[in-house]
């Protein structure tokens, strides 16, 4: 029985340590990211390049994502509408603020970290297990600084305007089916949108982008940057990016949203 209690109490406490190991090892990255950025000259270069892989080629996916959800928020708050009302009303002001409010920034950073973040973590990962990031050390390189911060900065450019794109794809997919399905004419979806909607509920989705994107990239960069065992440590480390990152991604979404309601940003 003793032997039982031991190794069901000895297994959780390695586990607990571990979390909290990992934990303090990704505190230290951060704070190690942000006195670089402030103190040291910024590859731009590699920020730009960074812009490009993760904006540029997550545009298609994202952008047809939101485009099939604005088509099912339509569908669904039609029918729902129409079964209690006998007419649909509403689609533009449902499609409009879901999207905008909670699903553009949530799904659009979801995506992203699917794509943009396991990518990172592959990337830094074989670097890692490659020993070309201690080859930077060697040269007198800080690996922080050529290769999370522009990742990071790149993050928190363009997620914001990807999900900007994506909400817009999404209230289009909306109309599409509310004219088509729905019969609506494209100035009544429109007006719907215009009388409800004002710039603090774009602000509010508009704002979490910058957490997500932060929590996204850092996410990523930490598993690549500590990567280990070979190939199959790549994998390991990938996919506990993309994971960590799209969980971390949901928590947080509703303590921010929590704290802009509180400040009347709702």
């Amino acid at each position: 029985m003793n032997a039982v209690l031991e190794a069901l109490f000895g297994g959780f406490g390695k586990e607990l340590l571990e979390a909290a190991e990992s934990m303090g090892h990704f505190v230290f990255l951060v704070r190690s990211t942000f006195l670089w950025m402030f103190r040291a000259k910024i590859e731009w270069r590699q920020t730009l390049i960074q812009m490009a892989r993760i904006g540029v080629d997550s545009l298609p996916v994202t952008a047809m994502t939101m485009f099939f959800t604005g088509m099912v928020l339509a569908l669904q708050s039609g029918a729902t509408t129409k079964h209690f009302f006998n007419v649909p009303l509403f689609i533009g002001t449902v499609v409009s603020f879901s999207i905008v409010m909670e699903l553009g920034p949530v799904l659009t950073a979801i995506v992203v970290s699917g794509r943009a973040g396991a990518a990172i973590a592959a990337e830094l990962g074989t670097m890692k297990v490659t020993e070309q990031i201690d080859a930077l050390y060697t040269l007198g390189t800080d690996p922080v600084r050529y290769l999370v911060i522009p990742r990071l900065l790149a993050f928190l450019s363009v997620l914001p305007l990807l999900t900007v794109v994506s909400d817009f794809t999404g209230i289009v997919g909306g109309l599409f089916v509310a004219r088509v399905k729905y019969d609506i004419p494209t100035v009544v979806y429109w007006h719907d949108i215009i009388d409800n909607m004002s710039v603090k509920h774009f602000v509010h989705g508009f704002l979490k982008t910058f957490v997500f994107a932060f929590l996204v990239s850092m996410t990523s960069c930490y598993k690549g940057v500590t990567t280990r065992g070979g190939a199959e440590g790549v994998g390991k480390a990938t996919t506990q990016a993309v994971v960590i990152s799209m969980t971390l991604v949901l928590v947080i979404d509703y303590f921010a949203t929590a704290m802009l309601n509180a400040l009347g940003i709702t």
